[in-house]
Order: structure tokens, then C-alpha cells, then sequence
């Protein structure tokens, strides 16, 4: 909303010391968010004076044009006091007139220069100025002749034009569409900044009233129009022009003039927030009609379209059929034009709801539209028409016709209720009953009671519905800005949870593991889980969709982190990182069988029964752990030969978050899809399995655009944070020496080498400090269909030094216990 300061001290008296920049701060902080000031001249520099046309000599030129040669007074701006010699190209104006005066060394608007220049056989020392080229208006036929009073040639003219003037742009939140309007914006300046008085409400104003002479009415739908304002204006000249300062205003609220009646609807609608449209009178045929449109009708609107209606479009009929789209637009039929001697005024208040549909419903964007479908003070019907009719017959030489319609009356606002300390106990300020009362009456609401307060808002208001929107109302005149800004005081001996301690150090040990972390969109589609592997009868599969999806090619929520990993890595390795190593810890959603979820009640404290349905109703969402590293996993250098990364690395780096958690996982052989299957490990915690690791598949690596033999793994966390260890105790350390012992056992090719290591670990006691296979040997030393396994024992007492049969005795017993569990043999 573009408002000049200007216009909106015709409303409210703001005291000369208020600044332009101290009025829009304190706007500002009440919630009319400032946009931006702007001067109309601010893009034109140098001397722009008052001139007086002495001659005017008209010369047709070859070209069938014909332009004035003139001499214009411009006083002493020019430093000679001489007339200036000037080519004009426009006829409305004539010696005698004072007109507007550019002279050479000035710029317009556009960076557009003026100089003395040879042209039509003259030299024309400067300009005489359309509205145009000031940028005042769309006027360019014509230039702007100036009233007889308005000053001496030579003159300053930018003040006369408006061009000093200060125009303020506001950003103006949907619910608060009172402030469309110089009414609503000089009424905010009222009660925001101090010093302001003296409000002048422009709809204030007495109306005649209603009688039986006026145009006839019908309003089918009350509901949609409860009040239809119609009068009738006749003998009006569709030549008179607007005068200029109406024009300025126009243009400087972001307007266009069109004509003196539509020009006047407009100007009407910026001073009271009131839509107005006018009808050719003798265009209309019999009674206006308001109603629904009808199955099949269609309407040309004056923006030449034709729409076809919906039956739940406000329409206004007459005897021809439609004739307007009610509040949003008019027809096409019905249009004012040059030849309009006799206007039909319609002031209506429409259901915002109705206005809203039907303006998206058509893709109509109108400056009436943004008003009725935001909530229009529905009591200014009358004194917005009666407005209109006075500047018709004032400017137009209309005659105002005796007839006045009204229809319907406006609706009852609500009565409030409200604790007069409610505000001080929302803001923590010190607010009396007798402020908030005072704040509320100070917008225009009627407050009675006490302790309980009973508050009408007033029409023009339609945002203030119940206790919180009068708080806030109340809260935001004494000022957000004097709410203190204090940190609530955290409970002491709370700090992070078991689970969020837990989830930092697994956070922390995967980052030193090398891998760095990522976040990913948690949204897949059926074909990330084709490029998987996935079988059709995967749990995995079985997907939540999203209603609303940010793509139709990821419409669901998704049950592994490995497609966003694997794009992720994807998309490092094409911008040409080769090693890259990434994890990332978020939730799943697993979907089940639990229905839909029930709709809680707002307007208490839902049930624990109610809270056990939701609960139940929603799907599981555990936290996982997802790891993918492609390329080396330690680099070659001068320090010797790199290595690349291996299913093993996957592994490993599942066991180390385990660790961390003072876990301990098994492994296991599987054929997990996304996992290559000679080469995936199913990793257990007591029993259970709780994620997978290793070596990806080769067409997985394919379709993701990974290298071929990149490695992942994905763990339950929720699984292992249940399990952890929180607090573990520092480990015991003995000073007395290691027995070292190696042991190495063939077993048959398909036993698991984690299985004979807890076989050995079972059997060697309390003793066995660590276990560790160094070598897997398969060859002609060994029988087919076998292999062997080395481990390196390492055994110590806490309280002595070991002996050589102590040590010899553990290892036995490990190797015995293997054999009777695995069937290993020691070679």
C-alpha cells in the first residue's frame, strides 16, 4: 500500500518535529511493516520552473505533423531573464498559460537529459513537460498547464506538481486489511505515534437515507451480500478531465488514471478502504439482481475475458442476463465509456470468503478484489457512495438523482470476552486493566465490565474474533519493542538425555573413523528401490506415500538412509572426488496396520485413550545409521602403497560404533540386497539382527553411478541405544607381562570365522585379553573344501605373571572348545 504523507495528514494532525523516518519506525513496530520512501521527483534533477507561454506559433511540417514554436517567461531561471525559445509538439494550451518548464542541464525520469538541441529548423532550449515525462501519470498527448494561482515564471515548480512529495509504501499483513486505505493507515498513525490527534474518519459523513425512488435491488443471497448501496448520478460530462491532484495521488499510490468516474471510484476506494463500481445507468436494464451463478452461465469481464461461472460465484444480473462478477469485477455490457452521461453507483459489502474463491478460482487480481476478499468495513456502504456522488457532481457537473437504495444491513460484530490482565500475563509487561482498555477503545473497539472485560471490535476490524487477537491488539500499541528479551532458566541438573548423549558419541566416533556427515531429503520413490535390488516381497518396499510431495519421483517417506547416501555419494564422486567416505543418522518410516489417525479434539486436553489411538495410528520411525565410502581407504604416498576400501571396512565401522556403546555385534554371512553376496555380513546383537555391512552390488554401484566395489552398511540405532553402555567404567590394566600364543584351525570352507573366534573365546578363560585373525589361508596345504584360520591369543593375569603351562593350558582349552563347536582342527 502506497501512501503520500500528504494525504495522510488530511486525516490525523502529526505533530512538525515527527519525522517521516520516526512516524514509519513506530508504524513499523504496531505491524504496518515499512516497504520502502519514495520521492516522485526524486529521478529528476536541475531546473524545472513555472514558465508562462508568451507566443505559440503553429508549423506544419512535411511530415503532415504540426508543431507550436514558442517563447516562454521563465523569469530569471535561465540567468538571462529572456524568453526561452521552445519546440512543442502538443496543442492543449495556449498563450497566457503557465505551464511546466525543463530546462536545458535538467534530467528526467529514465536519466532522459534535456539540452539546447537543433530540431524543426529552431533551437529548442529546453521542454515543456506531459505528466509523462515527469512520471506522473500515463498522460502524454497533452502537457500539464498549471492553474492561474499557482505561482511566478521561474518558480520551483516541484512543489505545485507534488514532487517533493514523500510517499511511504507499507507492507500490509492479509489480516489486516483495514490498512488498504488512507482511513485505516491515518488511523494507525493516531494511536501508534505520539502526538498524533485530531483523527478525521473520511466515511464519517452524513447520507441521505433510503427511500423508494432509487434503482430497484433484489439480493437473493443475503449471505454473500448483506448490504447493496445504489445511487444514480445523471447529467455527468464523460469529457471533464481529473484534476491533478487527484491524478498525482492515483499514480503515486500505484494507480493508473483511466477517466474522471473510474478515476473518482478508485480515488474513493483509496481514502476509505471501500470498493466502488459505477454502471453505464442507461446501459443496465431493470432491477439489479444478486445471486449465485447458474449451471452453464458465462460473463465477459471489462478485461475482455469470457469466463465460464461457477455456481458458487457471486453474480449481479439485470434484465439482459449477467452484467458483473459481484465485488470482483465488472462485465463487459454494462461498462462506463466516453459517452456516459448518467452513472449507477454500487457500493456492496461480499462475504470474503466468496471473494477469495471466486478471484483464485479465475485468476483475477484487482485492487477491489484484494479488498473485498480480505474484510471491508461493511457499515460504509453509504457514506462510500455518497462520497463517490459528491466528487461526480462536484468535478463532473452531475446532478445527484433522488433516489437512494439500500439493501440489507450489516452484520453484528461479536462480543468478546477477555480477562483485563490477560495481556500482562501473555507479554510479562506491566499492563493495567485500565491501559488495555484504553488501547482497545483507542482502534474503535466498545469495552464495558471490569475484571472480565465484554469488547465489540469494530466493523472495519474483521481479524478481532476472540481473547487472543484482542491481546495481541493490546499488546502491540503499548509495543513489542518494550517486551523484555529474557532466556528462560534451564532446571538444574538437566542437561542432555541418555538417548542424546548416546546419539553425540556415535556422532563423534563415526567422524573419527573418517567419515563426514550428511543430511538427506527422506523422501524416495519405487525406482530408488528398483536401483537397490530390492524383491518384491521386501519389507523394505512397503513405503508411506506423501500426500503433498515435493516430486513425483520421490512421493514417499523411506525406509533405508541408503538411496540419499548413495546420491550423496554419487554426486562427490562426479564432481571428482575420488575417496569419499559419508554417514548419516535419521529416522525411517516403517508403515503398519495401525488405521487412520484420529482427528483430537482443540478445545480441551485430549485423553490418554486419545493419545494411545494417535500413537498407535502413527507408523514406527527408528533411527538409523547409514555409512557408504568408495575409493581408498588409505591413500598411497611416500610412506608406501594405499589401500582401496573393503567390505571389511564397512564392518569394521559398524563394530567400532558398537564398541563406542560398549557393545559387542557378531557377524554373520547374509545375501541382503543392496549388498553384494559373497561379500555381506549380517550383524547381530545377542542374536538379534540389527543392520547389515559390506560390499555393494555391482549393478547397485551401476545405477547409483558409484565406482564398483563400494562398501555400506546400515545399523537400528534405537536397537544399540537401548543396549549401550551409558557410563563404562575405565578399563583395568595389569603391569604384569603378556603371554603371547598363536593358534591356527582348519574348518570347513562355510564356517563362520566370527563363530570359531567366539568358540575360542568361550574356551579360554578369564585369562584371554584379546583375540585377533591375521590370516585366512586357503591352498594346496590345506584340503579342498576348507580353509584356515590364524589367531593371534593374547592372555594375562591380573595379579601375577603368567606361567608357560598357564598360558599353554588357556590355549588348549580355546582350541578344544573350538573343535567341539566348530569342528576345527589345529594344524
Amino acid at each position: 500500500m502506497k501512501t503520500p504523507l500528504s494525504w495522510i495528514k488530511e486525516y490525523v494532525d502529526v505533530p512538525a518535529e515527527v519525522t517521516t523516518d520516526e512516524l514509519t519506525h513506530r508504524l513499523t513496530l504496531t505491524g504496518l511493516k515499512l516497504e520502502g520512501i519514495e520521492s516522485p521527483g526524486a529521478q529528476i534533477t536541475g531546473p524545472l520552473v513555472i514558465g508562462r507561454v508568451l507566443t505559440k506559433e503553429p508549423e506544419p511540417q512535411k511530415n503532415g505533423k504540426t508543431i507550436n514554436w514558442c517563447t516562454v517567461d521563465v523569469g530569471d531561471a535561465n540567468g538571462t531573464g529572456e524568453p526561452q525559445g521552445i519546440v512543442c509538439g502538443a496543442h492543449n494550451f495556449e498563450p497566457g498559460d503557465l505551464v511546466v518548464t525543463v530546462l536545458p542541464g535538467g534530467v528526467l525520469p529514465g536519466g532522459f537529459a534535456i539540452s539546447a538541441r537543433k530540431t524543426y529548423g529552431h533551437v529548442s532550449a529546453g521542454m515543456i513537460c506531459s505528466s509523462r515525462e515527469l512520471g506522473l501519470g500515463e498522460d502524454h498527448d497533452g502537457i500539464i498547464v498549471l492553474p492561474a494561482d499557482a505561482g511566478e515564471p521561474g518558480e520551483d515548480v516541484r512543489a505545485v506538481l507534488g514532487l517533493d512529495e514523500e510517499i511511504i509504501e507499507f507492507e500490509i499483513n492479509p489480516d489486516r486489511a483495514y490498512a488498504l486505505s488512507l482511513r485505516g493507515v491515518a488511523r494507525e498513525v493516531a494511536v501508534s505515534v505520539d502526538g498524533a490527534t485530531g483523527f478525521r474518519d473520511p466515511a464519517l459523513r452524513d447520507t441521505p437515507a433510503a427511500n423508494d425512488e432509487g434503482h430497484p435491488v433484489v439480493v437473493e443471497d443475503a449471505e454473500g451480500c448483506p448490504v447493496f448501496v445504489a445511487r444514480v448520478v445523471s447529467g455527468f460530462d464523460p469529457a471533464a478531465p481529473t484534476p491533478d491532484h487527484i491524478v498525482q495521488r492515483l499514480t503515486a499510490a500505484g494507480m493508473r488514471s483511466v477517466s474522471l468516474a473510474v478515476d473518482i471510484t478508485n480515488y474513493v476506494m483509496l481514502e476509505t478502504g471501500r470498493p466502488i463500481h459505477g454502471y453505464d445507468a442507461d446501459k443496465v436494464q431493470g432491477a439489479l439482481v444478486v445471486r449465485r451463478a447458474r449451471e452453464g452461465e458465462r460473463l465477459t469481464t471489462l478485461d475482455g475475458t469470457d469466463r465460464a461461472l461457477s455456481t458458487e460465484d457471486l453474480v449481479i444480473a439485470d434484465d439482459s442476463g449477467l452484467i458483473g462478477l459481484g465485488g470482483v469485477m465488472g462485465g463487459e455490457t454494462t461498462e462506463m465509456s466516453e459517452s456516459t452521461t448518467r452513472i449507477l453507483v454500487e457500493s456492496a459489502h461480499w462475504d470474503a470468503v466468496s471473494m477469495f474463491r471466486t478471484g483464485k478460482r479465475h485468476k483475477i487480481s484487482s485492487e477491489a478484489g484484494k479488498r473485498n476478499e480480505r474484510g471491508v468495513d461493511p457499515t460504509i456502504c453509504a457514506a462510500a457512495a455518497d462520497r463517490v456522488v459528491e466528487l461526480l457532481v462536484e468535478l463532473g457537473g452531475g446532478v445527484a438523482e433522488p433516489g437512494v437504495t439500500e439493501v440489507g444491513t450489516a452484520p453484528a460484530q461479536p462480543v468478546i470476552r477477555v480477562a483485563g490482565d490477560k495481556a500482562a500475563k501473555v507479554s510479562g509487561l506491566e499492563i493495567s486493566e485500565e491501559r488495555a482498555v484504553e488501547a482497545l477503545r483507542s482502534v474503535g473497539c466498545t469495552v464495558t465490565g471490569t475484571g472480565t472485560l465484554e469488547v465489540v471490535p469494530p466493523p472495519w476490524r474483521p481479524d478481532l474474533t476472540d481473547p487472543q487477537d484482542t491481546t495481541e491488539e493490546v499488546i502491540r500499541l503499548v509495543g513489542y519493542d518494550t517486551i523484555p528479551s529474557v532466556l528462560p532458566k534451564a532446571p538444574g541438573g538437566r542437561g542432555l538425555t541418555r538417548a542424546q548423549q548416546l546419539r553425540r558419541r556415535i556422532g563423534r566416533t563415526v567422524a573419527g573413523e573418517g567419515y563426514v556427515e550428511v543430511i538427506c531429503f527422506p523422501f524416495v520413490g519405487e525406482a530408488d528401490l528398483d536401483a537397490l535390488g530390492l524383491p518384491a516381497d521386501d519389507r523394505r518396499r512397503r513405503l508411506l506415500g506423501l500426500s503433498n510431495p515435493l516430486s513425483a519421483e520421490a512421493p514417499s517417506m523411506t525406509t533405508t538412509l541408503l538411496p540419499g547416501l548413495l546420491k550423496a555419494a554419487a554426486r562427490n564422486v562426479g564432481h571428482g572426488t575420488t575417496s569419499v567416505a559419508l554417514f548419516e543418522a535419521a529416522t525411517v518410516t516403517q508403515p503398519h496396520d495401525g488405521g487412520p489417525a484420529p482427528i483430537l479434539p482443540v478445545d480441551r486436553r485430549p485423553t490418554a485413550e486419545e493419545m494411545a489411538a494417535l500413537d498407535a495410528a502413527l507408523p514406527a520411525q527408528p533411527l538409523h545409521l547409514g555409512l557408504v565410502a568408495t575409493g581408498d581407504a588409505e591413500a598411497a604416498g611416500w610412506w608406501g602403497a594405499g589401500r582401496p576400501v573393503a567390505w571389511s571396512d564397512a564392518v569394521h565401522a559398524a563394530q567400532t560404533v558398537a564398541d563406542a556403546l560398549g557393545l559387542t555385534l557378531t557377524v554373520q554371512a547374509a545375501d541382503v540386497a543392496p549388498w553384494h553376496p559373497g561379500r555381506c555380513a549380517a550383524l547381530l546383537l545377542d542374536g538379534e539382527v540389527v543392520g547389515h555391512a559390506g560390499e555393494l552390488h555391482p549393478r547397485v554401484c551401476t545405477a547409483y553411478g558409484l565406482p564398483a566395489r563400494s562398501v555400506a552398511a546400515e545399523l537400528d540405532l534405537d536397537a544399540l541405544i537401548a543396549a549401550a553402555v551409558h557410563l563404562r567404567p575405565a578399563p583395568a590394566f595389569s603391569s604384569y607381562p603378556l603371554a603371547k600364543e598363536d593358534v591356527a584351525l582348519v574348518v570347513d570352507a562355510g564356517v563362520a570365522a566370527a563363530d570359531v573366534e567366539a568358540a575360542l573365546r568361550d574356551g579360554a578363560g578369564d585369562l584371554l585379553e584379546s583375540i585377533r585373525l591375521f590370516d585366512v589361508y586357503t591352498g594346496d596345504q590345506v584340503e579342498a573344501g576348507h580353509k584356515s584360520l590364524a589367531y593371534a591369543l593374547r592372555f594375562r593375569a591380573p595379579d601375577r605373571t603368567l606361567s608357560e603351562g598357564e598360558a599353554s593350558a588357556a590355549r588348549d582349552a580355546a582350541v578344544a572348545r573350538a573343535a567341539e563347536l566348530t569342528g576345527a582342527v589345529q594344524r
